[in-house]
């Protein structure tokens, strides 16, 4: 048997029913007035009168969801005063809403239902028949645009209404990432009306940020500056999470392809997290300043780069969760990155701060929104879109600073400078009588001053422009030699042969004999070289043993060959050293213009590859570039 309970007090019976009156009273919904649509209105927000009941098992119809409505089970959306729109934050739960309407006569019976947040998974709308029951319209992102019962960048759906009668239609809304559900009724000439100011705004912004991703592109690849890549990369991650945020996106450019629709918003978003972190440790170069600054921002682009990928690996949910959240991090991180940069006196660091400080606030804004923080209205549904444009004028009021300071240290060089040289010029003035007296003194030791500096231009420019061993060119000169023998050879339609020429066995007369044997072998080989050639042509030494020979005007192979023999007999014959006769013998590879290559790197390159396949053929022979050098 089952024990009976004993019998409640009275006086507690009585206690309890008050206080479960008392609980009703507070908790039960006060009849929201019905919103009434009349022939004179345009537009009608629909949040205030907006009543709302969750069904966390996902197992209402809408004829359950009525008659909970009839039974008052439903709640006010929004709370008392409030003038923001609805938002449930991030829920697993499906949500009905329900709409009390009061149509009077005069009003058209055509209505456009406008949810202004396009990145809900999905919104039913249900709308009573004038012969009972409910017809029943579908739009969100998981399904393709053409899909949509309105064609609209929001979720719009037409709506049938009875004129002088009161309905109630109910919306039932499902979505993993965040569940706001701004609400409009409109009638469709006002709609179309609110639309063209609203895409000309949109259509100025992207154009904004269309204009700075390509006017950076430019810059980087003038400058290969990498923080105008970086920028770049953010302004194209922006508007990727922009287009999908006001459904840019799902109407232009992914239309028929839901499933990147639904996970456009928070991969879009962490990306431009993670190359907003990159560009603000370039630009701020706090890899070079703190190593504690530059380890968050790095820690950040990290989380980032792990949240874009997120909705591959985590539910839809947690993904967008840990965005918001970091936008929040972040948010903090780079403006204290900006202040510390500040007070160390870098370079737009205040225009830079200002710029972020605007943007990342706009972030955190939309991430409280996002959260359920902050109540969603006009401005928290769109803080980071007018974050980001203020940004992209304060940055270029940063990048301004930067080269007004650079300008003016260069001013202060110049003064500098200026300075030097009014002192040189009041010291000559103070000394013009000792110079008058001493003219004839004076001009002969500046003559013999000035021959002095040119014989020393003159060997300095030999110096930079030759060998300092051998007294062949360099590889600076040979460079600059070339290049005007292409440059002659294409008006003249001739020819320029190159000889990459590398000596076999000269690190054993290192080893043998030592390193200044060596030096000597070199400086003979040199003066063998010379003697093989022409004077207009070019012998140049590269480095170590390896040698390169121009020849200009002569025919690929039957002047070249003759030529090039006599180089590896010449080379071949034995050179007297201190230490006794040493040979050495040449592997010798060719190329030539315009037949293997028309420009000096490509030309010297083939002949490098040359003769490196001479050497794997013997050494002591000459190998010519094949005629088609990629095959």
């Amino acid at each position: 048997m089952i024990p009976r309970r004993p019998a409640p007090d009275c006086r507690l019976q009585c206690i309890g029913a008050a206080a479960a009156l008392l609980l009703w009273s507070i908790a039960a919904p006060a009849r929201a007035e019905p919103l009434r649509l009349d022939g004179a209105t345009g537009s009608s927000p629909a949040a205030q009168i907006a009543q709302a009941l969750e069904d966390p098992e996902h197992a209402l119809q809408v004829e359950d969801a009525a008659k909970a409505h009839a039974a008052g089970r439903f709640r006010h959306a929004l709370e008392e005063d409030s003038r923001g729109d609805i938002n449930f934050g991030y829920s697993r739960s499906a949500w009905w809403i329900a709409l009390p309407l009061q149509i009077e006569k005069d009003a058209p019976a055509l209505w456009l239902l406008e949810i202004g947040y396009p990145s809900l998974d999905r919104v039913e709308v249900h709308v009573p028949r004038a012969g009972g029951g409910f017809s029943r319209m579908v739009a969100g992102d998981l399904q393709p645009f053409s899909a949509r019962p309105h064609p609209h960048r929001n979720l719009v759906f037409p709506v049938m209404l009875q004129p002088g009668q009161a309905q109630t239609v109910y919306l039932r809304v499902v979505s993993a990432g965040n569940l706001t559900i701004p609400m409009t009724l409109w009638q469709p000439e006002a709609l179309a009306r609110h639309d063209q100011t609203a895409y000309t705004v949109l259509s100025l912004y992207y154009g904004m940020l269309l204009a700075l991703g390509l006017y950076n592109l430019l810059l980087f690849m003038t400058t290969r500056d990498v923080n105008f890549l970086a920028y770049v990369a953010f302004t194209a991650a922006m508007a990727v999470g922009q287009a999908s945020m006001n459904g840019f996106g799902n109407q232009f450019i992914w239309p028929d392809w839901p499933a990147w629709g639904n996970v456009a918003l928070p991969s879009g978003m962490a990306a431009t997290g993670f190359f907003g972190a990159l560009f603000t440790r370039l630009f701020l170069e706090t890899r070079k300043g703190s190593k504690l600054l530059d380890r968050s921002i790095l820690g950040c682009a990290a989380l980032f780069a792990f949240a874009a990928l997120a909705p591959l690996l985590l539910p839809y949910q947690t993904a967008a969760i840990l965005v918001s959240v970091l936008g929040i991090v972040f948010s903090m991180v780079a403006v204290a990155g900006g202040v510390w940069c500040l007070r160390h006196g870098h370079p737009g660091a205040r225009y830079f701060l200002l710029a972020w400080s605007l943007l990342l606030a706009g972030v955190a804004v939309l991430a409280m929104r996002n959260l359920g923080w902050l109540p969603t209205n006009g401005f928290t549904l769109n803080a980071m879109q007018i974050g980001s444009a203020l940004e992209v004028l304060l940055l270029s009021f940063a990048l301004a600073d930067r080269i007004n300071v650079m300008r003016r240290e260069k001013d202060r060089a110049n003064e500098a400078a200026l300075a030097a040289k009014q002192e040189v010029v009041e010291a000559l003035r103070g000394s013009e009588q000792r110079l008058e007296e001493r003219v004839a003194e004076r001009t002969r030791s500046l003559e013999t001053l000035n021959q002095r500096l040119r014989d020393k231009e003159r060997e300095l420019e030999h110096l930079v422009r030759h060998d300092p061993l051998t007294g062949l060119a360099n590889r600076l000169f040979l460079n600059d030699r070339i290049e005007h023998a292409i440059t002659r050879a294409r008006r003249a339609r001739s020819s320029v042969t190159l000889l990459v020429i590398d000596l076999d066995g000269f690190k054993q007369v290192n080893d043998l004999h030592g390193h200044a044997a060596g030096d000597e072998l070199l400086v003979q080989i040199a003066d063998r070289l010379r003697e093989c050639v022409r004077e207009t042509d070019t012998v140049a030494r590269l480095g170590g043993d390896e040698f390169v020979v121009m020849l200009e005007n002569m025919r690929p192979v039957e002047d070249t060959s003759g030529i090039v023999e006599k180089l590896v007999a010449r080379i071949r014959q034995p050179v007297q050293l201190a230490g006794g006769s040493v040979e050495v013998s040449a592997s010798i590879g060719i190329a030539c213009c315009p037949l293997h290559a028309d420009n000096a790197g490509k030309l010297l390159e083939l002949a490098d590859a040359a003769m490196y396949a001479a050497k794997a053929g013997g050494r002591n022979r000459w190998t010519t570039t094949p005629e088609n050098p990629a095959a």
